[in-house]
């Protein structure tokens, strides 16, 4: 079956960097577009960027954020940078076959905390 699975999430001080990992088993991934997605303590979860051949950036991590991957690995990154305690939240990875529509599946998330 499918998995992602997340890693790299902590605690920074603001202006900090952490770069978030997603390992995918059990589907052919270079088939995949893959996105990153955040949903902060109270709120929606909400889009952050996604890459299949080019990327997409939510406006609010655009120039901060860099989503990257790495086919022969199985495995996309999320490079973030001077983070801000706005970015606090949990960071989920997911896959989409299709080119629109909602993604297939979800890693289990891992907690990014920002300190001001």
């Amino acid at each position: 079956q499918v998995q992602l699975v997340e890693s790299g999430g902590g605690l920074v001080h603001a202006g900090g960097s952490l770069r978030l990992s997603c390992a995918a088993s059990g589907m052919t991934f270079s088939s995949y577009a893959m996105g990153w997605f955040r949903q902060a303590p109270g709120k929606e979860r909400e889009f952050v960027a996604r890459i299949r051949s080019i990327s997409v950036y939510a406006d609010s991590v655009k120039g901060q954020f860099t989503i990257s991957r790495e086919n022969a690995k199985n495995m996309v990154f999320l490079q973030m940078n001077s983070l801000k305690p706005e970015d606090t939240a949990v960071y989920y990875c997911a896959a989409r076959k299709s080119s629109i529509g909602p993604y297939d599946y979800w890693g289990q998330g891992t907690q990014v905390t920002v300190s001001s």
